[in-house]
């Protein structure tokens, strides 16, 4: 009987240890610092962003959300802005703008592809499946030389659209509207490296 008492004890000891053994510490979400770290910079030049295959403020829309994203994620930085014909002064030795760095972004725009109809009253309307194509990269404004780069893309189907001949215009004003979406979505998916991010260890 004692024998019996004794194994069972035994028992019941090795299978608490091996319960204890095999659990696994908590996971914890920590908050990882961004990738790309803008603060030793300060001053950060952003140029307009270009459009390729189509017309309209898309692209300003775009250059603008980019801004209010990239100045959310970090903060003791400021950005200026700049236009194209800025660059020369930006990227000469004598320049006093006072920014190393500064972002390019290139927006095209493909795959347009129109359907027209007519609402309930009989008014034109016109929609189009458009792929949008985002490239932004940061440049030494020393040496010209790229630092970093991202790009994303997405499809979507948009209203509003009209034709300056065979070239499409777009006209982006409300972040809530299809083309707020689309450009918020872009936005976000390029700026990805210079937010923080949490993640699970």
């Amino acid at each position: 009987m004692r024998v019996c008492r004794v194994l069972v004890r035994c028992l019941i000891i090795l299978v608490a240890l091996s319960c204890g053994g095999s659990r696994r510490p908590p996971r914890q979400r920590v908050l990882l610092p961004p990738t790309l770290n803008l603060v030793p910079y300060h001053n950060i030049g952003l140029f307009q962003f270009s459009v390729e295959n189509a017309k309209g403020n898309l692209h300003q829309f775009a250059t603008s959300r980019f801004e209010e994203y990239v100045l959310a994620a970090q903060t003791g930085i400021e950005i200026r802005e700049f236009t194209s014909t800025d660059s020369s002064r930006v990227f000469s030795a004598a320049d006093s703008t006072g920014c190393p760095v500064a972002f390019f972004g290139h927006m095209k725009i493909s795959n347009v592809k129109p359907r027209g109809g007519l609402t309930a009253g009989l008014a034109p309307v016109l929609r189009a499946s458009v792929t949008v194509e985002l490239s932004v990269w940061l440049v030494n404004t020393r040496t010209g030389g790229v630092m970093w780069r991202r790009s994303a893309a997405s499809t979507e189907e948009v209203g509003g659209l009209s034709f300056i001949g065979s070239t499409p215009t777009f006209s982006a004003r409300d972040p809530n509207d299809a083309y707020g979406h689309l450009i918020n979505q872009l936005v976000y998916n390029v700026t990805y490296d210079v937010r923080s991010t949490w993640v699970d260890q």
